[in-house]
């Protein structure tokens, strides 16, 4: 049975959204395994600054923290860092650039591998870029019009938009319209906030609905043409298991 999903507006490895990793491993081995692949444009100093806090987080939850160090699509495409996934407990994907990150991914060793440890039971995580990486399409966020790439496609209806409180705060509804397409849902996750979901009981195989609650500091919203609805009860969102 696949792992549980959260979709995190901000917060990733930081003392304030520990419970929503710890929800995350479960009953799973504590092998956490972190990549920092969305801040590689960003280079070795950002990229250090995750691998920091990642290994924070994992001392923390009591977990032993594996480095997938992917940079580019060979990186991805490389064995070496493939084969350190299976066993995973929880897969996180941590923030940066969310086209960078799916582009770099998609269709590559190391997501097969990501994807296949978390049909077999691993949470799997993106915070910001990452869980913008996790949709079916990546929007640019501040540049609504000018379009976006395919994502990861996990949750494939899902279009999100981090750090959804700082972002919008002098942002009008009307401004984000643009996102919305037919079968897509529009997602503003506030930060230290995540969206969080596991599988449905008694339907272990296949694409199907589960249902999104909200967990953490603040909230998080349904973006529709009549303005955005914040999210007080249980969403059906798809998930490509």
């Amino acid at each position: 049975m696949p792992g549980r999903i959260a979709l995190v507006g901000s917060g990733e490895y930081l003392p304030v959204m520990q419970p929503v990793e710890e929800w995350l491993f479960g009953e799973q081995p504590r092998v956490y395994v972190q990549l920092a692949t969305a801040a590689a444009p960003e280079g070795q100093s950002s990229l250090d600054h995750w691998h920091g806090l990642g290994r924070d987080a994992a001392e923390r939850l009591g977990a032993r923290q594996v480095v997938v160090d992917v940079r580019d699509r060979d990186d991805a495409d490389d064995p070496r860092w493939a084969d350190l996934i299976p066993g995973a407990g929880l897969v996180y994907l941590s923030g940066g650039n969310p086209s960078f990150l799916a582009n770099t991914l998609r269709g590559t060793l190391v997501w097969r591998a990501i994807e296949e440890a978390w049909r077999r039971g691993a949470g799997l995580a993106g915070c910001s870029a990452g869980a913008m990486a996790l949709g079916g399409y990546v929007p640019n966020f501040r540049h609504p019009r000018s379009g976006g790439t395919d994502g990861l496609a996990v949750v494939p209806q899902a279009r999100v938009l981090p750090h959804f409180d700082r972002y919008t705060r002098w942002m009008p509804d009307m401004a984000l319209r643009p996102l919305i397409a037919a079968g897509s849902v529009v997602l503003g996750i506030d930060e230290d906030t995540a969206l969080v979901a596991e599988p449905p009981a008694g339907d272990p195989d296949g694409e199907r609905s589960w249902e999104w609650s909200v967990r953490g500091r603040q909230s998080a919203y349904r973006i529709t043409h009549e303005g955005r609805q914040r999210i007080d009860a249980p969403i059906s969102l798809t998930v490509n298991a």
